[in-house]
């Protein structure tokens, strides 16, 4: 596979798994960083920009898709959203640097959009975020390799 694959095929991954779709990126990245399939630093910069890129689609549909809630295909279903924005309103902007997590990152990242975040804000502490979980990806395999 090329790197330019190899690069694209990472960026697709992260994005997709920072939307509502159930991926798993870090598994990739794992994967390429221990097949030596560019430099770390890159991968992880892609990674990230991947991840956040499409946090930020869910934060643009937050924005947009609030009067859809109570449809049958909207993929948040009530009690999920309303314990994201429960926690979004304790913990305010700064929930966000749990973007990276599974389970509830998504849904925090849609809610900041419903709630209005900032989108400097919003890119600011996700990015954080997803830079630090990649890198902390990174470390751990460079340790243990």
């Amino acid at each position: 596979m090329s790197d330019l694959a190899v690069y694209l095929t990472l960026f697709g991954t992260a994005f997709a798994a920072a939307t509502l779709l159930p991926l798993q990126s870090e598994a990739l990245l794992v994967g390429l960083l221990l097949a030596d399939a560019g430099s770390p630093l890159l991968l992880v910069a892609i990674a990230s920009a991947g991840n956040v890129l499409g946090s930020t689609v869910n934060w643009i549909l937050g924005r947009s898709i609030q009067h859809f809630r109570d449809r049958s295909w909207f993929p948040v279903k009530p009690p999920q959203m309303e314990r994201a924005e429960g926690w979004y309103r304790r913990w305010g902007k700064w929930s966000l640097l749990l973007s990276w997590m599974p389970v509830i990152g998504d849904p925090l990242t849609v809610i900041a959009g419903v709630l209005r975040e900032r989108l400097t804000t919003f890119l600011a502490l996700v990015t954080i975020a997803k830079v630090a979980r990649y890198t902390l990806v990174a470390a751990a395999v460079a340790a243990l390799a």
